[in-house]
């Protein structure tokens, strides 16, 4: 176990959030979770379960968790519903570090009532899709330290209280001296975080990859299975193509965050598929049955994130006096209720592709 710099709060216990919160709190770190009441219920009933692609399986019980339906005051170690005082509660001591993991629609309103709770300072990471995330969160919440961060993997929700991690990646955030003293407890629990002095690259080479979670939601198909599809592959390509041509005109050159250089990605993407499968062995390293978030949150009938992603891409675009028109009708698709499932071919008779 690790000496962690002090109490740490995941706001937003979903996928991220309930995969990092609990893998520090198995390193020893004393976490609270604040989430949706269906999510705290199963984990007041089940505990917390992660497993991963090294068929590691972690199990946190239902006492040891402190649940909160809202940000907890300093001075509260137990939340509604949470396992008590017992189960690595804080003790009363406002958090040494939170991590933002909530969905890009709920960003500014989850940093304001941070804002309300916490002291002055407080350094909140943000572990979110997209790129406006951090700026959104300080607008709401001046008074605390908001870090731009990146999650590198993909987490999914296997079953009631049981999270999947389905892919490989780093976790990643902004360098600044308040992360120093946290990089062994993260360490410790099995997800290095690694500093950046400018993440803005970064996060632009993880969003072009992100770019896939549109086709993987309107596909209905396993990530390996859609990225199999060359129809499907060719449609990423048109969306990371944009991207890149509204990149290039700012002057922003994105990171390599995949096997492939970013602006090798299109042409690796429109490869055949039997060239594909041996250029991208190490990307294709995942549970067949990983999906995006974005998949889970059309099944369920959600918002989507799809703003952060083909959303920035389109802005960026348009302050360049470009068009990006394929991003744009994956923004207007997948900005529907219900966006229905299609076929690659079809994406692509739609995109004109």
């Amino acid at each position: 176990m690790i000496r962690a710099p002090g109490p740490a709060l995941v706001m937003g216990a979903g996928a991220v959030g309930c995969w990092v919160g609990g893998r520090l709190q198995d390193a020893g770190v004393p976490v609270q979770f604040v989430g949706r009441p269906s999510v705290l219920q199963e984990l007041r009933l089940l505990g917390l379960t992660l497993t991963d692609l090294d068929d590691r399986r972690t199990h946190l019980p239902p006492e040891s968790l402190q649940l909160h339906a809202e940000v907890p005051e300093a001075g509260r170690s137990s939340g509604e519903g949470s396992g008590g005082a017992s189960g690595g509660g804080s003790g009363g001591s406002p958090p040494a570090l939170v991590l933002l993991c909530v969905k890009s629609g709920s960003t500014a309103e989850a940093a304001a009532l941070l804002g309300l709770h916490l002291p002055a300072g407080t350094p909140v990471l943000s572990l979110q899709n997209g790129i406006g995330n951090p700026a959104i969160a300080a607008a709401a919440a001046p008074a605390l330290l908001v870090i731009p961060g990146m999650v590198g993997f993909n987490v999914v929700r296997a079953s009631p209280g049981h999270w999947h991690r389905g892919t490989w990646g780093e976790l990643a955030a902004q360098a600044h001296a308040a992360l120093q003293d946290w990089l062994p407890a993260f360490a410790a629990a099995g997800l290095p975080l690694a500093l950046h002095a400018d993440l803005r690259p970064v996060q632009w080479g993880k969003l072009l990859l992100n770019l896939n979670n549109p086709v993987n939601a309107l596909s209905g198909l396993p990530l390996k299975r859609q990225l199999l599809d060359r129809d499907l592959r060719i449609v990423m390509a048109a969306l990371i193509d944009e991207a890149l041509a509204a990149l290039a005109a700012h002057g922003i050159e994105p990171a390599q965050v995949a096997a492939l250089p970013p602006r090798r990605m299109p042409t690796g993407l429109r490869l055949p598929t039997w060239l594909f499968r041996i250029a991208a062995r190490a990307s294709l390293r995942m549970d067949d049955q990983a999906r995006t978030s974005m998949a889970e949150d059309v099944a369920r009938g959600r918002p989507t994130e799809i703003d952060a992603l083909c959303g920035e891409v389109v802005r960026l675009a348009h302050a360049a006096g470009q068009r990006a028109p394929c991003n744009e009708w994956m923004l207007a698709r997948l900005s529907r209720p219900s966006p229905g499932q299609m076929s690659g071919r079809e994406m692509r008779a739609a995109l004109g592709l």
